[in-house]
């Protein structure tokens, strides 16, 4: 094994020192999908980022199995439809709440969550709201032009004009919790109807994109990001929304303690910084 305070030490390593009081956390819920359109004139909404909670110091128990939930991106939505919601991820009380779909031409305001879906429509709509603490407002829409989803670090962007440029998504959050610098979180870009409109662009790499004219399709979020998929445009046929990314939970704490008695959900473990690190990317447990 390597160095206990960095690097690698073997998953087997087990200093019996008990178990942990308290363990820091990362709880992403799924981000929201982009919104849907099949109008001629208009475009859609980037879908909001999922809700991101982080804390240190969140206090455990021995013996009681704690509850984890992996919350799914919203799917891809077709037509005029706003893009669906993701789901909220959890980890024992703690509750982040899924990205707020993107707007449809036709339902023109973006859904509330977690962060909230930007507009879409053929005129100024506004986004739908964030939840306080988890994440930030889509943006409007102006004249055919989608609004950016919300994002974990701050809002979508509003459109412009009628040659765009579409909103772009809210910024994510980024965290070293699991040893790297990783950014979660970021709302996905609108949608612009014009061959010479510039498409609104995810807040993070993760994020999705917005369409523009001919290409229809808002691009999807990456699994386990929470991030926000992209707006779809109707340019004389139907578009389809982005959906947004799978959630993700992520607890830490000191090397020098005991691993978990149990766990389920098939948790990543690693050993980074002097943590011991379990990442879930589907729902289970942990027992210390």
């Amino acid at each position: 094994m390597s160095d206990r305070l960095g690097g690698i030490i073997s998953a087997t390593y087990n200093p019996l020192a008990g178990a942990p009081a308290t363990v820091e956390y990362l709880v992403v819920a799924g981000g929201g999908a982009g919104g849907g359109n099949n109008s001629g004139t208009s475009a859609a909404g980037g879908g909001g980022a999922g809700g991101l909670l982080t804390a240190s110091n969140f206090s455990v128990a021995s013996g009681s199995a704690l509850t984890i939930t992996v919350g799914a991106g919203g799917a891809g939505t077709a037509g005029n439809t706003n893009g669906a919601n993701g789901s909220n991820s959890v980890f024992s009380s703690i509750t982040a709440t899924g990205g707020g779909g993107g707007g449809a031409w036709n339902t023109r305001t973006g859904s509330n969550g977690g962060s909230g879906g930007g507009a879409g429509g053929d005129a100024v709509y506004s986004g739908g709201t964030g939840t306080s603490g988890q994440g930030y407002a889509g943006g409007s829409s102006t004249n055919n032009m989608g609004g950016g989803g919300g994002g974990a670090g701050s809002a979508g962007t509003n459109s412009s004009g009628t040659s765009g440029p579409a909103g772009n998504g809210g910024a994510g959050f980024s965290s070293t919790i699991s040893g790297v610098n990783v950014q979660y979180a970021g709302g996905g870009g609108g949608a612009a109807y014009s061959t010479s409109a510039v498409q609104g662009i995810g807040g993070i790499p993760s994020a999705g994109n917005g369409a523009y004219a001919t290409t229809l399709n808002g691009t999807s979020a990456t699994a386990n990001s929470g991030s926000g998929g992209g707006g779809g445009v109707g340019y004389g046929a139907t578009g389809n929304g982005g959906s947004g990314g799978s959630g993700i939970v992520i607890i830490r704490y000191p090397a020098t303690a005991n691993p978990p008695a149990s766990t389920t959900g098939n948790p990543q473990v690693s050993y980074a910084g002097g943590y011991q690190i379990y990442t879930w990317t589907s729902s289970g447990s942990v027992t210390f």
